[in-house]
């Protein structure tokens, strides 16, 4: 029954928010580290670890700060609720964890998706094409998949979020290697 609500009420549009941060966040953080370490030529090996440690520490990170800001503003509701003598109801369905549960699995799933090829490709030449490609792809359908809730032109909502990851990715891959060269960092 609980799974049951939850599905319905995220199709009537209530984590909408949270997926799409979640989702975009994840992409954008994980896709970062592998343009700015692409960017400043580090080896495949460091992309993994770097990749691997940043998905699921800001996977959580993010998960468990919207779980907090979630639970503070139903805190802030019912504070004021109390002190305007009104009835506060105790059957709320929607769940802080819940919230911070979509945020984390979105970031999760989706920002995997720049990693795969540094996990599965053998040959390393490629592996950054490939990822940008994977990155872009997955910017462009959770842009879109949003419109199947708020309503909206596909299109233009996954060339929006392609857009925004795009500029993240650029300033990503600019800072590895400014970074690198600024400094003469020999890898």
């Amino acid at each position: 029954m609980i799974l049951k609500e939850f599905f319905l009420r995220f199709k009537e549009g209530v984590y909408i928010g949270d997926f799409v941060y979640g989702a975009n966040d994840g992409i954008v953080t994980t896709f970062a580290v592998v343009a700015g370490a692409a960017g400043a030529l580090l080896s495949p090996g460091i992309v993994i670890i770097l990749g691997l440690a940043s998905l699921g520490a800001d996977a959580f990170s993010m998960g468990a700060s919207n779980f907090l800001a979630i639970r503070s503003e139903k805190e802030l509701e019912k504070k004021k609720k109390l002190q305007n003598n009104e009835e506060i109801p105790n059957n709320d369905i929607v769940t802080p964890l819940q919230h911070g549960g979509v945020t984390f699995t979105a970031f999760m799933v989706a920002g995997a998706a720049p990693l795969i090829p540094y996990l599965f490709l053998i040959s390393s030449s490629q592996q950054f094409l490939i990822s940008s490609v994977l990155a872009a792809v997955t910017f462009f359908v959770v842009g879109s998949i949003r419109t199947l809730i708020t309503g909206g032109n596909f299109i233009k909502a996954g060339l929006e979020m392609l857009l925004i990851g795009g500029v993240a990715a650029g300033f990503a891959y600019g800072i590895g290697f400014g970074v690198k060269t600024m400094f003469g960092i020999i890898l």
